[in-house]
């Protein structure tokens, strides 16, 4: 078979003569080709090489950003800390004074006051779910199990130390007895902002603080379940949560290990 060759003609302009380059035909197709296939990775190249580059640039930034908002979180953690130190230091000064937060009415209803959130309810003849007279706490103060944002801390920390929990829910949630007895305080505290304490037999008593809405009075009995209150962050608090706290013989336990959380 002939072998068979491409002629490429140069002919520069002001000139009279031309020159021809005899190649291969398959000479020809394989430049055709690696130069297509060159000019192909080169498109792709400044498509790709763009966004890196721009990523790469960035990636200085985002370290410093990162390393400020460390920085940031660390202060964050010593002021809880300090937050937490001065709470404890009040609430042993309280204990040494005997002071009491002084009793006040239950909020009456009225058109500034938020309106609580839908609760769910038996049927009229559906067996009882929680006992009707005074108890031991042992029900979870919610109808949902919220997020507990700061816990009962156990001994060793003192930095941290908090008695109770605090449990993260939206404002107006209905916050509902632990267990059976009678309301010993309704009012308002510094610290705890609106609160209900419910004294329960066997020497138990609960605490519900930061609440926007008291429903219950000092003296009334309350039943386990019951709603005595709509969450809020009134007192010292910095968002909407539920302080919910167990007592026994005066030392504080951790609720976790006492009620049952709702599912």
């Amino acid at each position: 078979m002939k072998d068979r060759r491409v002629t490429i003609v140069v002919h520069t302009d002001g000139e009279l003569e031309s020159h021809e380059y005899r190649l291969p035909l398959w000479a020809f197709h394989v430049g055709k080709w690696s130069a297509l296939t060159v000019g192909l990775a080169i498109v792709l190249f400044f498509a790709f090489a763009g966004p890196i580059g721009r990523a790469a640039a960035r990636a200085p930034v985002l370290e410093r950003e990162v390393a400020r908002l460390r920085e940031e979180n660390g202060r964050v953690q010593q002021l809880a800390g300090a937050l937490n130190r001065a709470e404890a230091s009040y609430q042993e000064l309280r204990a040494l004074l005997g002071v009491k937060a002084p009793p006040e009415q239950a909020v009456a209803a009225n058109a500034d006051l938020m309106r609580a959130v839908s609760v769910r309810a038996s049927a009229p003849d559906a067996p009882a779910r929680r006992e009707t007279g005074p108890s031991a706490p042992a029900e979870w103060p919610l109808d949902i199990p919220g997020f507990v944002t700061r816990g009962q801390v156990r001994p060793g920390d003192p930095a941290e130390s908090h008695p109770g929990i605090d449990i993260a829910v939206p404002a107006g949630t209905p916050v509902r007895a632990a267990g059976g007895g009678v309301v010993q305080a309704a009012g308002t505290d510094p610290a705890y902002g609106l609160f209900v304490l419910v004294r329960h037999p066997e020497g138990y008593e609960t605490i519900y603080g930061h609440a926007s809405r008291l429903l219950v009075h000092e003296g009334d009995s309350v039943r386990t379940g019951q709603v005595i209150a709509l969450s809020g962050s009134s007192g010292r608090s910095t968002a909407p949560h539920l302080h919910f706290e167990i007592r026994r013989e005066g030392r504080s336990l951790d609720p976790l290990t006492v009620v049952k959380r709702e599912n």
